[in-house]
């Protein structure tokens, strides 16, 4: 059974840095872009980083740019999300998703999903 587990979530103070895995089984997710979307209280799930499944190359939306990286580690079947200067408007449940040969999830239409980890960050 393929699933994506998250872990790494928790509470932290504004500025601040957590570093959040994501761990897929069940297959190898080498051929899959892979990434991380949020969702916040009210709000919409909105992407937030993705890394393509050949090249390498990784997306952020503009509000975590230059604070946020991503990676991947094939060998392990295990991306990795660190967050550094984290802000309050950062807490939401992160969500990683896999997307089949693709070169990003921003678009969604992931195949796969993980339960979520919460993220929350105090004033």
């Amino acid at each position: 059974q393929e699933q994506l587990v998250e872990s790494g979530g928790g509470l932290v103070q504004a500025g601040g840095s957590l570093r959040l895995s994501c761990a897929a089984s069940g297959r190898t997710f080498n051929n899959y872009a892979m990434g991380w979307f949020r969702q916040a209280p009210g709000k919409e799930r909105e992407f937030v980083a993705g890394v393509s499944w050949s090249s390498g190359n990784t997306d952020y939306v503009d509000s975590v740019k230059g604070r946020f990286t991503i990676s991947r580690d094939n060998a392990k079947n295990t991306v990795y999300l660190q967050m550094n200067s984290l802000k309050p408007e950062d807490t939401a449940v992160y969500y990683c998703a896999a997307k089949w040969k693709s070169a990003s999830i921003r678009y969604g239409r992931c195949e796969y999903w993980g339960q979520g980890t919460q993220v929350t960050v105090s004033s």
